[in-house]
């Protein structure tokens, strides 16, 4: 009898481990299931669905924190919505993991130029662009001059387009009025104008 029991016994062992072995799930590729996330997220940002876009690239940045892929796609998303300051915040983590990625980089350059060109306005519409502000400001403006090899920033009085009027013949009364280019707004003004 306890021979019988020992051999039911190894059966059912040998069975449940065939069968253990049977259901075992084949192993995913990380990058495959990465991809589809993203995918997914692009997807879902093209349909107009950000929030959801944004929520499977934040689940995916806790599925795979060594990739930057997730970090670099939420920084472009907030800064295609014109969220500067998180879309920053998203490239640098992207810029850990991979210091030479020219998106991320992109985003953190011209994202902090647009975060400065924002706040230099507001001081100079409170007139509070003085001292220390305004030398670093200087300073900045100057890199960034020496950056782009240019000698100004922003041209003090942008060229203007050429009107173009139309040939009215002795005597003819003219259809339209010519278009002429309107005048910026005030608050359009050079943000650099006075760091030229």
């Amino acid at each position: 009898m306890n021979r019988i029991k020992g051999k039911l016994l190894c059966g059912m062992a040998l069975s449940c481990l065939l069968a253990a072995c049977a259901t075992t799930p084949a192993t995913v590729d990380p990058a495959a299931k990465l991809d589809a996330v993203v995918a997914e997220a692009d997807a879902a940002q093209k349909a107009g669905q950000t929030d959801k876009a944004v929520k499977l690239l934040k689940d995916a940045t806790g599925a795979f924190p060594a990739d930057k892929a997730p970090w670099v796609r939420l920084a472009q998303i907030k800064f295609d919505g014109e969220n500067y300051g998180e879309a920053i915040n998203y490239a640098l983590e992207g810029l850990q993991r991979d210091p030479k990625d020219k998106v991320a980089n992109s985003i953190v350059a011209v994202g902090g130029l647009r975060l400065s060109t924002k706040a230099l306005n507001e001081l100079r519409t409170q007139n509070d662009l003085n001292g220390n502000v305004r030398s670093e400001a200087q300073g900045l403006a100057k890199i960034l001059r020496e950056s782009l090899g240019e000698t100004v920033l922003l041209p003090a009085n942008p060229p203007r387009p050429k009107v173009i009027r139309p040939v009215v013949k002795k005597g003819a009364v003219p259809t339209s009025k010519p278009s002429t280019p309107a005048e910026p707004a005030s608050g359009e003004a050079n943000p650099f104008g006075s760091l030229q």
